[in-house]
């Protein structure tokens, strides 16, 4: 498939450089932290639930990763047993679990992602917010075509 404008070629272009890039980003993640994609793919959604506020359950793990809930027990033991994060019960229910980070992983997470981070919200500031508005609804609409053909 090709795209026949040249400013679709180029964007499309950006998004596989940017995907390059995050690959890249991830192996030394994976590496410094001796963790797996599937290990940092969990601790970065999270981090990102956390910060919305949400709390994740042992099945949205499963259904984030998509992996049975077998491997997600597996991968759930293996980031506690290292330290990473608690299951707790869920505070209204006391039936089902909740799946927090610890401080030990937020702040082993930051001090391997803080500078890439940080580099990213410079070049984000010398955008202004209607361009800013524009460059999400353009990421966002990627993201849905790429998880909708999943």
């Amino acid at each position: 498939f090709r795209a026949n404008r040249p400013g679709v070629v180029r964007a499309l272009e950006s998004v596989r450089a940017l995907s390059d890039a995050l690959d890249r980003m991830n192996s030394e993640m994976k590496g410094d932290m001796d963790m797996n994609a599937s290990d940092l793919a969990t601790l970065r959604m999270l981090i990102i639930r956390e910060q919305r506020g949400e709390m994740v359950s042992p099945h949205d793990v499963a259904s984030h990763l998509r992996i049975s809930t077998a491997s997600t027990t597996k991968l759930l033991d293996r980031l506690e047993t290292s330290g990473h994060l608690v299951r707790r019960p869920h505070p209204s229910d006391g039936r089902a679990r909740v799946v927090v980070l610890t401080p030990k992983s937020r702040t082993e997470f930051f001090r391997h992602f803080g500078h890439h981070l940080s580099a990213m919200v410079a070049v984000a500031e010398t955008f202004s917010d209607q361009q800013l508005k524009t460059i999400t609804a353009f990421v966002d609409g990627v993201s849905d075509a790429i998880s909708a053909s999943d």
